[in-house]
C-alpha cells in the first residue's frame, strides 16, 4: 500500500546562483554522496546538487514531514545501483523513524531537462 507521494522540481539556475557550491554540497551531501560529488566536474557537480537536493525533498513530502528531527537531508542518501538506478539509503535514526511508521519500501526517480531538475518520491507500507 502506498504511505505517501512527494515530488519537488529546482530550477538550475537556483544552483548556479549559489555563492559555494561546496558549503551547500557540505550541508545536504552524506558521506557517500559526498564522495560521488568530488569525483565530478563542477558542471555536473551542478545537477547532481540540484538532483540530491530535489530527491531528498520529494522524499520528505512523501513522509509528510519535511525537514524535521530526526530526518535532515545528510539522513538521506541517493546513491546509484550498478545500472543507475537512484536508491534511498537512511541514516539509523532516519531508517528507525521510517520503519517505526511501517514504510518498507521506497522508490525515488530524478530527471533533468536543461534548467530544470525533478524528482519523484513513493513510500510503501
Amino acid at each position: 500500500m502506498i504511505y505517501g507521494i512527494g515530488t519537488d522540481l529546482v530550477h538550475l539556475d537556483r544552483i548556479r546562483k549559489m555563492k559555494s557550491l561546496s558549503a551547500f554540497a557540505n550541508k545536504i551531501l552524506g558521506d557517500q554522496e559526498l564522495e560521488q560529488y568530488a569525483e565530478l566536474a563542477n558542471g555536473p557537480k551542478q545537477f547532481y546538487l540540484g538532483k540530491q537536493f530535489a530527491g531528498k525533498e520529494a522524499f520528505v513530502k512523501a513522509l509528510g514531514t519535511g525537514f524535521k528531527d530526526p530526518i535532515f537531508p545528510k539522513d538521506i542518501q541517493i546513491l546509484r545501483n550498478s545500472l543507475g538506478k537512484p536508491e534511498i539509503l537512511l541514516s539509523a535514526g532516519a531508517k528507525s523513524y521510517v520503519e517505526d511508521l511501517g514504510i518498507t519500501k521506497s522508490h525515488v526517480s530524478l530527471a533533468d531537462e536543461s534548467n530544470h531538475l525533478l524528482a519523484f518520491a513513493v513510500l510503501e507500507t
